[in-house]
């Protein structure tokens, strides 16, 4: 295993003390994986004043649990005693820590196999619970007693998925059975915890595995607006998928970007509550939209999103379905109200959600969308007016020619901007005012 050289550095100072060091966890993982660890964490026999007195520049990261952060050049190390866990109250945090000097114990503790694994330069891997044949198997299996490490912490009940995501790993038989038997401790993590879960899952490489924590009766307790998609078909010849199947697949179509793969998930939460049918038995969905943006906007500030996020994924949900005809002036209002800025992730939007659809007019809808970008490609370097912060007249203009100041210099700013969208040439002052009459109609 390679080691960077700062780690390698605190290892041996810690040696020359006689006490015992590994890297451990995450790092040890992935370098079995053949990934790039990007953190080294360290797990000792030396109590954290004895880590405290060993290196010149620390930080007393966590002295109750045993955690000091060393640092190593431009580098920093968390390097945490061997410990032992008390009984845990909450479900989440251990009333206690025992600090121990046995790694054995140490690894114990910890929640999944293949993150209970050690290595030194001298010993080499330490791997008491099967972690690197787990890693083989591609399996994700509690250590221990899969009940007992998810009642000590809920946490890793999600954990379990977002690894299984993450790595394309499935969850060995009595961990999977363990994650639906205590689901319902999830109930008291706190709604951070599960939303940085939840978005690892999201941007990971197999977002579909979502669809496991529904079938184990998680997203209940955290997402219930999915059960819902998963439990609403769609009747109509542009779907062949029910709604939270077609969301998965949307989201797998999308970029790993916060925003979109967030919006992805959220733009038809809506249907469920939408749906209705006509007299040949189509189902229909009007109104989706905006109901999607209102159950998006909800569920995003319970699971304390900031509200930039929030603010960011309403709109983009609101107007998901836009459709945009393929010629110069509606492209331009359609990027007036969408926004420069916004206007990339909009059509990245549209066609992943047109590539979750049915074969039924999916070849016609992509040509349209395909023509919009090119439109929109002719568009964007262009110093055009899309708002009114780009229009050639402002309102101390407005009130210079006589208008009197209130309601009508929004209204005439307004349908100045509206025709100049349309006519991009004609965003001159010069000529704006001289036809303000007909802009004040």
């Amino acid at each position: 295993m390679e080691i960077p050289e700062g780690a390698r550095t605190i290892i041996d100072v810690l040696a020359r003390r006689g006490k015992e060091a590994y890297l451990v966890g995450g790092c040890v993982r992935d370098a079995l994986l053949g990934r790039r660890p990007s953190d080294y964490d360290i797990a000792t026999s030396a109590t954290p004043q004895e880590v405290l007195s060993c290196f010149p520049r620390t930080i007393a990261t966590g002295l109750k649990h045993g955690t000091v952060t060393v640092l190593m050049g431009k580098e920093s190390y968390e390097v945490t005693t061997f410990r032992i866990d008390g009984e845990y109250a909450d479900n989440r945090h251990p009333l206690s820590v025992t600090f121990t000097p046995s790694l054995a114990e140490d690894l114990r503790r910890r929640d999944f196999t293949i993150n209970a694994m050690a290595y030194s330069p001298k010993e080499g891997l330490v791997d008491l619970f099967g972690g690197r044949q787990d890693l083989k198997g591609r399996e994700i299996r509690a250590v221990g007693l899969a009940r007992q490490r998810f009642q000590e912490d809920a946490l890793r009940i999600l954990r379990a998925i977002r690894f299984s995501a993450q790595l394309g790993f499935e969850l060995e038989g009595k961990t999977e059975e363990a994650c639906a038997l205590e689901a319902f401790r999830l109930e008291n993590v706190s709604s951070e915890r599960i939303r940085d879960e939840l978005m690892k899952i999201l941007l990971s490489d197999h977002p579909e595995k979502l669809e496991e924590a529904y079938r184990l009766g998680l997203t209940r307790y955290f997402l219930p607006e999915f059960d819902s998609m998963m439990a609403t078909t769609q009747e109509t010849p542009y779907h062949r998928l029910d709604v939270g199947h077609h969301t998965l697949e949307a989201i797998g179509h999308a970029p790993k970007d916060k925003i979109i793969r967030l919006t992805m998930l959220f733009h038809d939460a809506g249907k469920p509550s939408t749906k209705t049918f006509d007299e040949k038995g189509i189902a229909h969905f009007y109104g989706h939209a905006f109901e999607s943006a209102k159950i998006a906007g909800k569920a995003l500030r319970r699971l304390k999103f900031p509200n930039a996020v929030v603010q960011e994924v309403f709109f983009l949900v609101l107007h998901h379905g836009d459709v945009v005809v393929p010629t110069e002036k509606a492209v331009r209002r359609a990027i007036a109200k969408i926004g420069k800025e916004r206007f990339p992730a909009f059509l990245t939007i549209q066609e992943a959600d047109i590539l979750s659809q049915s074969d039924m007019a999916r070849v016609d809808h992509l040509a349209r969308l395909s023509a919009v970008e090119k439109l929109w490609e002719a568009e964007k370097d262009k110093a055009e007016c899309f708002g009114l912060k780009d229009l050639a007249v402002d309102g101390n203009d407005l009130i210079a020619c006589g208008v009197e100041k209130g309601p009508e210099i929004g209204k005439i700013l307004n349908n100045m901007l509206k025709y100049v969208i349309d006519n991009p040439d004609k965003n001159k002052k010069g000529y704006l005012l001289n036809h303000l009459s007909s802009f004040s109609r």
